[in-house]
């Protein structure tokens, strides 16, 4: 695919992006889409067979940059591993949800499409289940292999299970999403906070 022609499915794709993050996948038709994008039906084919490979190109590319910033945040930056990883955490409500710590909405757009829409697409596409479902299968991945670390440099319990930890604490983080969505306040962050540091347990 040519520079140009890239260029303008990724604009289409952003444009959607905003939309169904709002809205959902449902909510948002294909005209609307085209409207925001101002593009032709035409063109919109020209990328996508269908609005369901549309949702799972979306869904995938979506995730690559999720895991992109999620490794930033978790790489080695000279800090321990428990730190890096809190940090995480720390940033999920306002980076990810768009709530301040202080409980207001800092965008109107919900930031995380995972949260968003997997309860939705698990119900309507089994393509884009399993993109969401792959994807957060190496979100957990990537947290366990930063709680390696954490076992290694001793920031935290040497009796840890990495793995096991890791998809407690995103289920945990997950749930946490959708009760601050409808508290409309930052209380389940701050629950889940305090039960990730108990979690983690002492360092050796």
């Amino acid at each position: 695919m040519g520079t140009e022609q890239c260029t303008a499915k990724h604009h289409i794709l952003d444009c959607a992006e905003r939309l169904i993050a709002t809205k959902g996948f449902v909510g948002v038709g294909l005209s609307e889409i085209l409207s925001a994008a101002n593009v032709p039906k035409g063109s919109f084919y020209h990328y996508f067979s269908s609005k369901e490979r549309f949702g799972e190109e979306l869904l995938g590319r979506y995730m690559d940059g999720y895991l992109t910033r999620l490794d930033s945040l978790l790489s080695d930056d000279g800090t321990s591993a428990r730190v890096r990883l809190m940090r995480y955490w720390s940033l999920w409500n306002v980076q990810l949800c768009g709530i301040a710590p202080n409980g207001s909405v800092v965008d109107a757009n919900p930031k995380c499409l995972i949260v968003k829409l997997s309860a939705e697409v698990a119900d309507i596409s089994e393509t884009m289940r399993l993109t969401l479902r792959d994807g957060t299968d190496h979100v957990v991945k990537r947290i366990a292999q930063c709680l390696d670390e954490a076992r290694a440099d001793g920031s935290v319990a040497t009796t840890l299970v990495a793995h096991d930890t890791a998809l407690t604490l995103y289920e945990m983080w997950l749930g946490a999403s959708l009760l601050a969505k409808l508290r409309r306040d930052s209380s389940p962050f701050d629950h889940a906070l305090h039960s990730t540091e108990a979690l983690l347990g002492s360092s050796a």
